[in-house]
């Protein structure tokens, strides 16, 4: 007989046990070092986004009084031009602020790697427990 064979049903038992505590441990390193990458990711996401708007800012100032210059010389009013300059730094800041958004979506952050190992740990407990 051999010494697996031989053992007790509550040491099988609580081996199992053991077995499935260091599964949970294993599974909430996994998930603080995922989480911890998502974060990195986040702050990443941010400083762009704040990159983004702090040098936007000036820049944009300047070229909307070039552009809002050149419209007046072309003949439009004041009024028109700066309507016209306004509506373009608008759209350029959308298009910042919708990137930046992506890059915080919940399927971007979303802790796949972990999610994809619960579910092989919970299928091998359950062939585990039968």
């Amino acid at each position: 007989m051999s010494l697996a064979n031989s053992r007790s049903i509550p040491d099988l038992v609580s081996d199992a046990f053991a077995q499935l505590a260091k599964l949970v441990g294993n599974e909430f390193d996994l998930a603080r070092a995922e989480l911890a990458d998502k974060a990195n990711q986040v702050g990443r996401a941010a400083a762009l986004i704040g990159a983004g708007a702090i040098i936007l800012m000036p820049a944009l100032v300047l070229l909307l009084f070039a552009v809002a210059a050149a419209l007046i010389r072309a003949g439009l009013s004041d009024p028109v031009a700066y309507l016209i300059t306004g509506v373009g730094a608008a759209v350029v800041s959308a298009a910042l602020i919708v990137t930046g958004l992506k890059r915080l979506s919940g399927d971007a952050l979303k802790p796949s790697v972990t999610l994809e190992q619960v579910q092989r740990d919970k299928m091998a407990v359950k062939e585990m427990v039968r």
